[in-house]
């Protein structure tokens, strides 16, 4: 009976958040979470959860990610992968740096400034796509970005906590067997993933060896979702999410990735042979997810994870200072080279490098993981360390929703923002193609040009200053 009075609490919550923040035009999210740091810091949640509030909430978050992964394209998602590696590998490596020589100035550790750096590097993007979602930009090229490059950026922490935490912890040094063994899961995991969209799943599958295999041949999930009279379609899919969810786990990867994939393929003409009952289906379906996702069990999970930020005043005013100087050094050291790699590696547009660079500012699940081995089963962090990683971790969550409502009017072209060096004009946000001719002086006139807005099929927009020398 106490499980039940929580979750009152919590659907209490998220109604009263889910208001407040229509009236705010502010995402949910950031709500979600303050009204569960209050309710634990006033004792009426608990800070520790039940194993039923603790399993809704991993619910929650393996559904929110499945109903997102169902809306993408996934032909562009792919697309989107080559495109993010430059954000994952900077994204990561500075915000570990960063951590790491900040706890190594305060502290003066180095198993403490390298759990401090693993605890801080990987991005939580749960938080950026609901914020995006709210924000009618679930879709777009940016979350795109947000996403692949958080998959990349997974696959990069999980190696990282195969190097670090055995070296942090003192149980051994760097296993070569360990680091071979998660670049085999991943190769796995993906591998599943690839064979289920590009084989099992499909009813018209290509080549023959497919048409070998008994039952398989036959079918796909197709007749599995056409069982809609039954009511059973949005079971399956569910189903199938979490699934590959589970599989996800074993392969040390998070249940919400897995969810993710496997929403990504699940398309549209499996849900009926004819298309008009096709459309109808898939409609009906997906509204029946994103009620669950982002109403009534995904909401559970954030403010579960509010919960965990416990505010102890005393600790806080003496690690201020430290919380202060990392928060900024994490908010500058993520989205400055995420920006940068964005725009120049991933070729995206300025608006959309800048919504990327906010989407990434995030902690993770795993920084509280990271918390929890280094302050409870190992004591590597002290209370001070421990506190400045939380509240930082706390502050940067925050910024997210807050970060993605700012630049939204720019990043849609509601609004115009530019640089400006010296005749020289960048526009950051959003605009129309323009060529636009600066009057010089007559004698000697540099002719400014200035390409904006979109270049054709995918190539960034450009920002060029050039000088002609012009006969008076």
């Amino acid at each position: 009976m106490e499980d039940l009075k929580y979750l009152a609490i919590i659907w209490f919550g998220v109604f009263v958040s889910s208001f407040i923040a229509k009236r705010t035009r502010l995402t949910a999210v950031l709500y979600f979470l303050a009204f569960g740091s209050l309710m634990a810091n006033i004792g009426i949640l608990p800070v520790e959860n039940s194993p039923f509030i603790e399993g809704l909430s991993n619910l929650g978050i393996i559904i929110i990610m499945f109903a997102l992964g169902f809306e993408e394209n996934p032909r562009k998602f792919v697309h989107g992968i080559r495109r993010s590696w430059g954000i994952a590998l900077f994204g990561a490596i500075a915000p570990f740096l960063v951590a790491y020589y900040t706890a190594m100035y305060y502290w003066g550790d180095v198993k403490l400034a390298l759990m401090c750096g693993l605890a801080m590097t990987m991005t939580a993007v749960s938080l950026a796509m609901v914020s995006l979602r709210s924000e009618g930009l679930n879709t777009s090229t940016a979350a795109r970005g947000i996403m692949t490059s958080a998959v990349l950026d997974n696959i990069g922490s999980l190696a990282l906590v195969a190097l670090v935490v055995p070296l942090a912890i003192g149980e051994s040094e760097v296993s070569i067997t360990g680091i071979l063994s998660v670049i085999l899961n991943v190769f796995v995991f993906f591998g599943i993933v690839t064979a289920l969209g590009l084989w099992i799943f499909p009813s018209e599958r290509p080549g023959k060896l497919m048409h070998r295999i008994p039952f398989i041949r036959n079918h796909g999930v197709r007749d599995l979702l056409m069982l809609e009279e039954s009511g059973t379609a949005t079971l399956a899919i569910l189903l199938l999410g979490l699934v590959i969810g589970i599989i996800a786990h074993y392969f040390s990867f998070h249940p919400a990735v897995g969810a993710y994939m496997a929403g990504l393929i699940l398309k549209k003409e499996y849900f009926h042979v004819d298309k008009a009952a096709q459309e109808t289906a898939y409609q009906n379906t997906k509204h029946v997810i994103d009620d669950v996702a982002f109403s009534w069990i995904g909401p559970v999970f954030f403010v579960t994870l509010g919960t965990r930020i416990i505010l102890d005043f005393d600790i806080i005013v003496s690690v201020l200072p430290e919380t202060m100087v990392l928060t900024a050094g994490l908010f500058a050291g993520q989205t400055i080279p995420a920006l940068l790699a964005a725009r120049y590696t991933g070729r995206f547009h300025w608006h959309e490098s800048i919504m990327i660079c906010f989407g990434m500012l995030g902690r993770a699940e795993l920084a509280f993981v990271v918390l929890n081995i280094g302050y409870v089963e190992h004591a590597i962090f002290t209370e001070q360390a421990f506190y400045t990683l939380m509240l930082t971790a706390f502050c940067l969550n925050v910024s997210v929703p807050v970060m993605i409502r700012f630049w939204h009017p720019y990043y849609t072209g509601e609004k115009q923002f530019a640089l400006r060096f010296g005749n020289c004009r960048i526009s950051l946000s959003r605009g129309k193609t323009t060529d636009e001719y600066v009057e010089i002086p007559v004698t000697f006139r540099p002719a400014l040009i200035v390409y904006e807005g979109f270049g054709n099929h995918g190539h960034a927009d450009r920002a060029a200053c050039t000088r002609h020398k012009l006969a008076g």
